[in-house]
């Protein structure tokens, strides 16, 4: 009977106390005050949406624009001793930005969740408007180095932004908060390449415009790092009219209703908190990594993740370097206008194509049939080095396009895998492993791919195969795998797509 008259007496004390919770809206606090504006206001806030989207495309574009002119970069740097050795150096350059981003993923976080994603926000933009701009103004190949890995480290926008979109919406409007997300960087595939491909050595390729001595003479490939970071600064500026999402209460009333829940809980309320924010937590994250669907459809998407990257590193180098080592010869330009017609096809792909694919296919088949077809494809890369002139220019084009549309698919399958094999409530925290582990992948892939590639143009005779069909092999090796990884016993379907 006393057991029953505390438990009674625990849950209205328990009610009223998360009722003050609830209406305690606090003056001072910029979470309580959107929240408030979200229930007055039913729509879609655009405007807040234009501005995430801004500044997701102004952090993505740093990423995207320096593939067409690396190689020319690396070359001016005087780094390399010999014209072989430039992707080797090149890869490293790749690197370092997803290794930044890899060691301050969770640290940037933390600091979101502690003193607000606004200020995480703005100290990503100007990240990128200080050290892309640095970079562009590089004279050396470890200022060139350290510039991009602090770019990578101090722009710890890609987890905080997701959260945001979510935050500063009504419920409603969440899946279209995350949508505008993934589509900013979807535009970066296009309008970064363009970017670096059309403004990189100005003074060469528009003469009448800069001339040898002006500064973007001195500098050649600073035009496209100054246009972004002209176009992060307008994003830095958007942000003042940003609204803060956290919940700050740092008041004696929410801490007296702190107390009056830990007085009638339960009485081993001490351990059930520590299960529930030290021990839970420890103890959810070991439950995902041994939830066996969860870490296949992972594992997955970190290899398609390396190939993915080290292809775009290769491709790159590739496409201009000399046809003395069976190269393309293509410009930065050229390759610039190959990146982004393929981006606009893949944008066009996702939004209009895959969907019904999906649909109709499943997603694994579709996943399955894009990674043999990648293989097929990369296999007639090597070939391509005997073609010229607009037949070239064609061919490169259609493959290029062809190469990222079953990129997509399979991304985009490996997303969904991720979030149905779990539920609703571990997704931040699932994708917060996939997060962390796919950037480790992507750091690793530029610089092996750029080592392999030097070693592919010292090798193009004496071996095998010529340098350049071992060089695509090998990248259709990880393809490979990754499709054998999408079997049994290896690969688990979530229970929710059986």
């Amino acid at each position: 009977m006393a057991a029953g008259e505390r438990n009674g007496a625990a849950a209205p004390l328990l009610a009223a106390a998360s009722w003050g919770r609830k209406k305690l809206c606090k003056e001072g606090c910029p979470g309580c005050r959107l929240d408030e504006v979200n229930k007055a206001n039913t729509g879609i806030p655009y405007l807040n949406f234009f501005y995430v989207w801004v500044v997701c495309l102004c952090a993505a574009l740093p990423i995207q624009s320096l593939f067409p002119y690396l190689y020319f970069m690396i070359r001016d740097l005087n780094v390399a001793k010999e014209e072989q050795d430039i992707g080797f150096y090149a890869g490293f350059v790749g690197a370092t930005y997803f290794l930044g981003r890899t060691i301050s993923a969770v640290p940037w976080g933390m600091f979101a969740d502690k003193y607000g994603r606004k200020p995480c926000i703005v100290i990503s933009i100007l990240a990128v408007i200080v050290f892309n701009t640095l970079f562009g103004l590089s004279t050396s190949y470890w200022m060139a180095i350290v510039t991009r890995g602090l770019l990578g480290l101090l722009c710890g926008i890609l987890g905080p932004i997701k959260a945001y979109a979510s935050e500063v919406c009504r419920r409603e409007h969440q899946a279209l908060g995350i949508s505008l997300v993934t589509s900013s960087r979807a535009i970066a595939l296009v309008v970064g390449p363009a970017i670096g491909g059309f403004l990189a050595q100005p003074a060469k390729k528009y003469p009448n415009l800069f001339s040898e001595e002006s500064i973007f003479g001195r500098f050649p490939y600073f035009l496209p790092c100054f246009v972004i970071s002209v176009l992060a600064a307008g994003a830095c500026v958007a942000c003042i009219w940003l609204p803060e999402t956290l919940h700050m209460h740092h008041d004696d009333e929410v801490e007296a209703i702190d107390a009056l829940e830990e007085q009638v809980v339960a009485p081993n309320l001490q351990d059930a908190k520590a299960n529930q924010f030290g021990s839970g937590r420890m103890s959810s994250t070991k439950r995902l990594l041994k939830n066996w669907q969860l870490m296949s459809a992972i594992t997955l998407y970190c290899v398609f993740s390396l190939h993915d990257t080290a292809y775009l590193e290769i491709f790159s180098l590739w496409a201009v370097s000399s046809r003395k080592y069976r190269g393309l010869s293509l410009t930065s330009q050229d390759v610039g206008t190959v990146l982004a017609i393929s981006g606009f096809g893949v944008l066009v792909y996702q939004l209009v194509i895959y969907p019904f694919l999906a649909k109709y296919a499943g997603l694994i088949k579709p996943f399955r049939f894009a990674a043999v077809l990648s293989v097929l494809l990369l296999t007639t890369y090597p070939f391509m080095a005997n073609l010229y002139g607009l037949e070239l220019k064609i061919l490169i084009n259609i493959a290029s396009l062809l190469k990222n549309m079953f990129a997509a698919t399979i991304t985009i399958a490996c997303n969904i895998l991720q979030n149905t094999a779990v539920t609703q409530e571990q997704r931040g925290v699932a994708n917060g492993i996939s997060v962390t582990l796919m950037s480790i992948f992507k750091a690793v892939a530029p610089a092996a791919a750029g080592i392999l590639f030097s070693w592919a143009q010292k090798h193009i005779t004496g071996m095998f195969l010529p340098g350049d069909q071992i060089l695509f092999l090998m990248l259709n090796m990880v393809s490979v795998i990754g499709l054998a990884l999408s079997f049994k016993p290896f690969f688990s379907m979530p229970s929710a797509m059986r």
